[in-house]
C-alpha cells in the first residue's frame, strides 16, 4: 500500500510540472490572440481554483477552524503566493517567452536558500554562494541576450516580472512551511485561494469582464480550462499530494524537469526557438540550483 503511494505520489508531482508547462504555452496562446489580458485571465485561473476547492470541500467536509495567531499569517500566504505571485506571473508571461518564465523561475529553489538561510540566520557555504552567483548569471544572460525579437523591451520587462514573481513565491514557501505543519494541505490551499481571490478582483475585474466569450473557438475554450483546471488547480493540488507523501526535497527534484517540458510544448505549438544563450543560461541555472541545494558535508 505504502508502495502504490509512493508511486501515486512521484506521478502527482511528475504531472505537476507537466502541468505547469502546458500552462506557460496555453496562457501566451490567450494573451497573444488577446482573447484575455494577463489580470482578467488570473481571475478565471483564481476563481475557478477557489470554487473546486470549496467543491471537494462540500463533498467531504472537514471544518477545521483557523487559531486566531495564523490568520495574518494566511492573509500574508495569500498576498505573496496568489495576488502578486500570479499577478506577476501572467502579466509577466504575456511579455516574454514561455522558456525565459520556466528558466527563470527554477531560480525559486536558489531564493528558498537564501532567504530561509537569512531569517534563520544560517551561515551560508561557498557552495551556496557559487549557486546563487551562477543562477543569477544564467538569469542576467536570459534578461541581456539579444535572441532576436522586435520587442526587447517588453521581453526584458517580462523576464523583470517573472523574477519578482518568484521572490514573492519565495517569501511564500518560506511562510506556509508553518501552517502546513498545523493544517491540512488541501484546507490551506482552498483558503489562500479565497483570500486571494478577493485581492485579485480589483487588479483583474474590468479585463475580466472585457474577454470575449463569443470570440473563442473550441480550442480557445480547451486552452483556457487547460490553465484554469490543470494548470491551476489540479497542479496545485497533486503538488501539496506529492510534498505530503515524499517530501519537499522531491518536489524540488521534479521541478527540474518543468523547463524541458515547457520547452518542447512551446517549441511546437508556439513555435518559440531553442537559441543558444537559452541553452547557456539553462545550463548555469541548473548548476546553480545544484549547488544552492548541496548539502553540507559532514565535518
Amino acid at each position: 500500500m505504502l508502495s502504490n503511494k509512493k508511486t501515486t505520489a512521484h506521478l502527482a508531482l511528475l504531472f505537476t510540472n507537466l502541468f505547469f508547462a502546458i500552462n506557460l504555452s496555453a496562457a501566451k496562446h490567450l494573451t497573444n490572440l488577446q482573447l484575455a489580458k494577463p489580470f482578467g485571465l488570473n481571475v478565471v485561473r483564481v476563481g475557478v481554483s477557489v470554487i473546486l476547492f470549496w467543491l471537494l470541500f462540500l463533498l467531504k467536509p472537514t471544518p477545521v477552524k483557523i487559531e486566531k495567531q495564523d490568520r495574518m499569517r494566511f492573509v500574508l500566504c495569500a498576498l505573496t503566493g496568489i495576488a502578486i505571485n500570479q499577478l506577476l506571473f501572467l502579466k509577466g508571461l504575456s511579455l516574454t517567452y514561455p522558456i525565459h518564465a520556466s528558466l527563470l523561475m527554477l531560480t525559486t529553489p536558489i531564493l528558498i536558500v537564501f532567504i530561509a538561510a537569512w531569517f534563520l540566520k544560517e551561515k551560508i557555504g561557498v557552495f551556496k554562494i557559487a549557486g546563487l552567483v551562477l543562477g543569477i548569471t544564467g538569469a542576467a544572460v536570459l534578461i541581456l541576450a539579444k535572441g532576436g525579437t522586435a520587442n526587447k523591451s517588453e521581453v526584458i520587462w517580462g523576464d523583470i516580472l517573472i523574477i519578482i514573481n518568484a521572490i514573492s513565491y519565495t517569501i511564500y514557501f518560506i511562510l506556509v512551511k508553518p501552517l502546513m505543519l498545523k493544517y491540512s494541505p488541501v484546507m490551506i490551499m482552498r483558503w489562500i485561494f479565497t483570500i486571494g481571490l478577493v485581492m485579485i478582483l480589483p487588479f483583474g475585474w474590468n479585463e475580466f469582464t472585457a474577454i470575449q466569450w463569443s470570440n473563442f473557438t473550441a480550442i480557445d475554450f480547451t486552452t483556457m480550462a487547460l490553465v484554469g483546471f490543470t494548470g491551476t488547480f489540479l497542479a496545485y493540488l497533486f503538488n501539496v499530494y506529492g510534498i505530503k507523501i515524499l517530501g519537499a526535497s522531491a518536489a524540488g527534484f521534479y521541478i527540474y524537469t518543468q523547463p524541458f517540458f515547457a520547452t518542447f510544448i512551446a517549441m511546437i505549438f508556439l513555435n518559440e526557438k531553442l537559441e543558444l544563450y537559452k541553452i547557456a543560461a539553462a545550463f548555469l541555472i541548473f548548476t546553480g540550483v545544484y549547488l544552492a541545494n548541496k548539502p553540507p558535508k559532514n565535518t
